[in-house]
């Protein structure tokens, strides 16, 4: 007996496979017609590398719309991950910058913020949907494509995936949902150890994988990073990511999913741990392991991460972590530096240490 042909493993191509539901410039909404198959929607990008817009997170909502409405979950999956029978494309580079420069050049630092706020909205949509959202991830998930893994109901990586927040290669901090889905891991970690009084040990690692752009060498790493749970599933053949995807998905619907509560009382560390890391941060940038900037930034992230300037152990929710997210992006989009980052990286490819 042998099983039938994955999507991608025979002569079809990926791109086009199945009953499109519905497509825009940006996405491609679509089911497989297999008999038994039809009960997930799957959710692909068209965009170059599968950065996200604001015309990839229009397709995200819209897609979490229709799902909920006509199916039983929502997967996120790429064609590229196949690069037509050759394994190795990518989930998804992050943010697309290029869409964002518009508005920058109208409106400055200030004019991006409308574009990071509706990113994080979008991730919130994801987080909150009523029906589970399965990102299938291989090749590169970085940055936004990280931050879309982090707020799925779960994750399914090939494993050869390589996750990080990558940010700081451009000048700027995850803004996104980023470091606020990692303050908030660190204090259900924290409360799960009983260590509430002590949340910067769980902040350590997540702080250092950002203010560093630590990019996972596999999944299985990217699982001891923090960015799959242990609840997430790997698998070896790249073939059997999308239907692996849609298997996982099921089960969610069929055990009664339910969206998590919103995080309204979550405990951070604040002032007194931001101090921490920025005696450690300036013993770096003294020694000349970090720039200037690189300080700055780093520095922008532990604010971040820590809950900002309150009394440790605060309480804050989510839109307060992510109203610090978006202070720090704009305020180093502001910079001079961070602009020559952006500008290096659009026009080489390569990141500019300066």
């Amino acid at each position: 007996m042998f099983r039938a042909p994955l999507v991608g493993e025979a002569s079809n191509d990926p791109r086009t496979y199945g009953k499109t539901v519905f497509e825009t410039d940006a996405v491609r909404a679509w089911v497989d017609e297999r008999a038994g198959e039809d009960d997930v929607l799957i959710l692909s990008f068209k965009s170059k590398m599968n950065t996200i817009g604001p015309s990839v997170i229009d397709g995200i909502t819209q897609a979490i719309d229709v799902a909920e409405q006509q199916y039983k979950a929502l997967v996120i999956w790429q064609p590229t991950s196949l690069k037509l029978g050759t394994p190795g494309g990518p989930f998804s580079a992050g943010a697309n910058l290029e869409e964002a420069m518009p508005a920058f050049m109208m409106g400055g630092a200030q004019g991006i913020e409308p574009f990071v706020q509706k990113f994080q909205q979008g991730m919130l949509r994801v987080k909150y949907a009523n029906v589970p959202v399965v990102s299938a991830a291989s090749g590169i998930a970085l940055g936004g494509g990280c931050e879309l893994l982090l707020h799925s109901a779960k994750r399914v990586a090939h494993v050869e995936t390589y996750i990080g927040l990558v940010e700081v290669g451009v000048g700027l901090v995850p803004a996104g949902g980023g470091l606020k889905e990692a303050a908030l891991r660190a204090a259900q970690a924290a409360a799960d150890a009983g260590a509430t009084g002590n949340l910067l040990q769980f902040l350590q690692k997540p702080f250092e994988a950002a203010a560093m752009a630590k990019v996972s060498s596999s999944a299985h790493e990217a699982r001891m990073l923090g960015y799959l749970k242990p609840s997430d599933t790997i698998v070896f053949n790249v073939h059997e990511l999308l239907d692996t995807a849609k298997h996982e998905a099921r089960a969610l619907a069929a055990a009664g999913y339910r969206p998590p509560l919103p995080a309204n009382a979550i405990p951070v560390a604040g002032r007194s741990a931001i101090s921490t890391i920025k005696a450690s941060l300036v013993n770096m940038r003294d020694g000349r392991f970090i720039s200037e900037h690189d300080f700055l930034i780093a520095c922008r992230i532990a604010e971040t991460i820590c809950g900002g300037d309150v009394e440790a152990g605060s309480t804050v929710d989510e839109a307060w972590l992510l109203a610090l997210e978006r202070r720090a992006f704009v305020a180093l989009l502001g910079t001079q530096k961070t602009q020559e980052r952006i500008m290096g990286m659009l026009q080489t490819g390569k990141p500019v240490r300066n």
